[in-house]
């Protein structure tokens, strides 16, 4: 009786064979792997100490010189640390600037602004990004065209028609002429050409939704980062805009800038009332800063990885 032994098969080995130690190295100085973050030396944690204290720096001196009097604002050497005046001079700067009405009307001039322009820009970027129709370049073209127009040269014929249509010394003067910009246009279409693939449009009308239903469910979530952004940037030109709520609003209807502008009109303001001033219309932005920071830098961080 004859055994036959089984037969051995040999596995072949399929792992990568290791790097060399000079290609590794030289490798590992240009490509990160996943989790691997690049390391800062002295030289970057010293750059961002000083971008850092340039940025807090303006708004510590306005601190510092609205807890002082006008004197010690204007001595040489002047001050580095508050002073004991911070809360009376903010109570002078908004009872002789009335700025209680002119932060409500800074609130819904702003906010009417941006809730527009989201809206108006977010449909109008899915329009350009996603749906065809004949004459889409030329118009997207003429969109951005406009971006070269000086906002001075309209000055007068936009007051001359708000004055017509009687809203002369109204927030609706503000409000109106900036509720869509081709900034905004631009912006959302160019996020939404990435963030947005045809397959879910597609899929979406497959299942029988309409062009309202698809924008609410479908458009507005993928825009939510970009809108996010292009709501904060709005917010601020909104909130700080000065040149033509100063020619359409009155004295007895102004914005918190225009209200602010009253504290500098005379012949010798007083340096500490006015920065007291300025202190005040800061804070409501650092407030939203605080309250959206989070969903902003993340729409900042969405934006640049879609780029």
């Amino acid at each position: 009786m004859t055994t036959t032994s089984p037969t051995k098969t040999t596995v072949p080995d399929l792992a990568p064979a290791p790097l060399p130690a000079s290609a590794d190295r030289s490798g590992s100085r240009f490509k990160l792997g996943a989790g691997q973050h690049l390391k800062g030396g002295p030289f970057t944690y010293a750059a961002l100490v000083v971008i850092g204290l340039g940025s807090i720096f303006p708004l510590y001196w306005t601190l510092v010189a609205a807890s002082h009097d006008q004197q010690r604002v204007l001595d040489s050497p002047p001050p580095f640390l508050p002073g004991g005046r911070l809360w009376s001079n903010l109570q002078t700067a908004w009872e002789q600037a009335h700025l209680g009405k002119a932060i409500v009307n800074s609130v819904i001039v702003a906010g009417c602004i941006t809730a527009a322009t989201l809206f108006f820009c977010t449909l109008a970027g899915y329009a350009f990004a996603k749906m065809r129709f004949r004459g889409r370049g030329a118009l997207m073209t003429a969109v951005i065209a406009t971006l070269t127009i000086p906002p001075q040269l309209s000055v007068v014929p936009l007051f001359m028609m708000m004055s017509d249509i009687g809203w002369g010394g109204k927030l609706e003067s503000v409000i109106f002429p900036t509720l869509v910009g081709a900034f905004g246009v631009f912006f959302m279409r160019q996020y939404l050409l990435e963030a947005l693939p045809y397959e879910l449009i597609e899929a979406a009308k497959v299942d029988g939704a309409t062009n309202i239903r698809i924008v609410w469910n479908v458009v507005l979530p993928a825009a939510r980062p970009a809108m996010m952004v292009l709501g904060m940037l709005t917010f601020v030109q909104a909130w700080n805009d000065f040149f033509w709520p100063f020619l359409a609003l009155n004295q007895e209807n102004p914005t918190l800038q225009v209200a602010l502008g009253q504290l500098s009109a005379s012949y010798t303001p007083d340096q500490s009332i006015v920065m007291a001033g300025a202190l005040i219309s800061t804070l409501p932005l650092l407030l939203v800063f605080v309250v959206f920071g989070k969903q902003i830098v993340g729409g900042i961080m969405a934006g640049a990885v879609k780029g």
